[in-house]
């Protein structure tokens, strides 16, 4: 793609390393930004930068947050026993928009893929191993996708903490296999979320 500016040029190729965002969006998204108001710019450039170099992980829950520790974690009203196991911190997002859920979380940071080459090391699964062995949880729920490599986190997971005393259960098939929790609807995800399951039935029907 020709461009009469390398300074358009850098933008397009910054841009367009965004997820979804090929070299023609980049372009018309670079080109209405030269259309507004230069501190239209300034600001945005300014909230990304602030939020890459200020923004945390929560110490507790490894969600994205702008303390030490996140609003869920220190909010006194969450269930402290009761903890949702998620992917991603989209997926927090997504739980959330159901107001159902009324525990806390725990972000893993992906799934255990070794073809990826993934594997429990670079997720946060000795963390929350080690918080259940605390016993201060009653129940865990595992609210990963349906595919083959988060049935494979769950397993491992379970596998680590199973003689402890402590309620595991999955989220509901409301949710279709090989589904990603942040695409599900509100009511669904809601639905799944209520109307879990024994993790040990999970085992059984797969």
């Amino acid at each position: 793609m020709e461009m009469s500016s390398k300074l358009l040029e850098n933008a397009v190729a910054e841009i367009s390393q965004l997820p979804g965002i090929g070299k023609r969006t980049a372009l018309r998204l670079a080109l209405h930004l030269l259309k507004q108001p230069t501190e239209h710019t300034q600001h945005l450039a300014e909230a990304l930068k602030k939020m890459r170099e200020e923004i945390k992980f929560c110490k507790q829950c490894h969600n994205i947050s702008d303390t030490d520790v996140c609003e869920l974690c220190a909010n006194p009203l969450r269930d402290k026993t009761l903890i949702c196991v998620v992917e991603d911190v989209r997926d927090v997002m997504a739980i959330e928009n159901t107001g159902l859920f009324r525990g806390l979380y725990h972000v893993l940071g992906g799934k255990i893929s070794p073809i990826d080459g993934i594997g429990p090391s670079q997720l946060t699964i000795n963390a929350l191993v080690e918080k259940v062995k605390q016993g201060a949880i009653k129940e865990l729920i595992f609210a990963l996708s349906s595919t083959m490599e988060g049935d494979t986190t769950n397993f491992y997971i379970y596998k680590q903490i199973k003689d402890c005393n402590i309620i595991t259960s999955t989220i509901a098939r409301g949710i279709a296999v090989g589904d990603e929790l942040e695409f599900a609807d509100e009511v669904t995800l809601g639905r799944s979320i209520i109307q879990r399951v024994p993790f040990e039935n999970s085992l059984k029907s797969s």
